[in-house]
């Protein structure tokens, strides 16, 4: 069995107007002064991370999480605010960017770029037992990724206003040079040759910053796969993981069969991450299979059918099963905040938001 382990960006907020705030450090003093020193400071002073440990349970990682954002809201609240799992601030925000040498060289660089980077993600790491590995798996899960992130949309609102989109995060995230889906690679080899490329046009500081949909990580042996808003409610973060997992044993099982990859290219990789930024589970999604469009619903039961064994020889499968049917019956945390703000403000949508954050399993 696969370990999992999950990193997630919090939007740290004013508990009484539901702006951001840029209390991170203040936070992470806090948490130090408790021992819970294990949160990290992001681009933005107005976010917070965390990652749990590498787990086998799902009920265990679901523990973590739910420990984890109930400690972040813990601290914050001490100091007048409050952690919320939004991938976008639903109200106007001038963000402050980090006093660290890394966050201040992307700013001299990136400019507008880095400044309207204030969103928060969710990222997965499952085990892989080599880069031979892990490459065929980046290769295999491709068209996917897609899939992922309408199952995660939370991020309707840009600056105050209505964006259109389910997640626009993901539109935003992608005005990074290196950020998307990427061609096949040939092997290990080849991969690590594309990323010391990258790294050697001087455009990047390093490797942590190619930031391709999924990738092999650099700290730890496992995927990373990084294409995900950070989730409203725990439930979901888990099933992502279970998912993701799940996607990843079944690559894995497909290269040791020798089953090849789908040929996809890359500017129809685009357009179907597109379509799930913008439509979520609300209208059509482009099926990974065929590359055309289908129900959500269809494509999101046509990747659990597509890891269902995997799923099955974990135990996973009638969990994942539930969870699925929940959050396409309920929606994701996009339909919560605008069914919110139908009969609300966005102070309303926030205070919603916090609320569902900490929420147990």
């Amino acid at each position: 069995m696969r370990s999992v382990g999950v990193e997630e960006e919090l939007l740290l907020v004013d508990r009484d107007s539901g702006e951001p705030r840029a209390m991170s450090s203040a936070v992470m003093a806090v948490a130090a002064r408790e021992d819970d020193a294990d949160f990290e400071a992001e681009l933005h002073r107005e976010q917070l991370e965390f990652a749990t440990r590498p787990h086998r349970s799902m009920t265990n990682l679901a523990e973590e999480i739910v420990r984890w954002r109930t400690t972040a809201a813990d601290h914050a609240e001490k100091l007048g605010g409050a952690a919320v799992a939004l991938a976008t601030s639903p109200l106007p925000v001038s963000p402050t960017i980090g006093s660290g040498t890394r966050h201040q060289w992307l700013a001299r660089e990136f400019g507008l770029t880095t400044q309207e980077q204030l969103t928060c993600g969710c990222h997965v790491h499952v085990a892989v037992e080599s880069d031979e590995e892990g490459v065929a798996v980046l290769n295999r899960l491709r068209p996917w990724m897609s899939v992922l992130v309408a199952l995660s949309a939370n991020s309707p609102f840009w600056q105050g206003e209505d964006s259109g989109y389910s997640s626009y995060r993901s539109r935003v995230w992608g005005r990074w040079p290196t950020a998307g889906p990427v061609e096949l690679f040939a092997d290990a080899a080849a991969y690590h040759r594309e990323v010391r490329g990258m790294v050697a046009t001087g455009v990047l500081r390093d490797r942590g910053m190619v930031y391709f949909d999924a990738r092999l990580s650099a700290a730890h042996p496992t995927v990373e796969v990084r294409v995900a808003d950070v989730c409203l409610e725990p439930f979901t973060t888990v099933l992502l993981a279970m998912l993701v997992r799940g996607l990843v044993e079944t690559a894995a099982r497909e290269w040791r069969a020798g089953e090849p990859a789908a040929p996809h290219p890359v500017s129809l990789l685009r357009l179907a991450a597109w379509r799930a930024g913008r439509s979520g589970l609300a209208g059509e999604l482009v099926c990974p299979r065929l590359m055309r469009p289908v129900p959500a619903r269809d494509a999101a039961e046509s990747l659990l059918e597509h890891v269902r064994p995997a799923l099955e020889d974990v135990g996973d499968f009638e969990r994942a099963r539930a969870l699925l049917s929940r959050l396409l019956r309920d929606g994701s945390g996009t339909r919560v905040q605008r069914e919110v703000f139908r009969t609300g403000g966005l102070r309303d949508v926030v205070a919603e938001c916090v609320r569902r954050t900490h929420s147990g399993i």
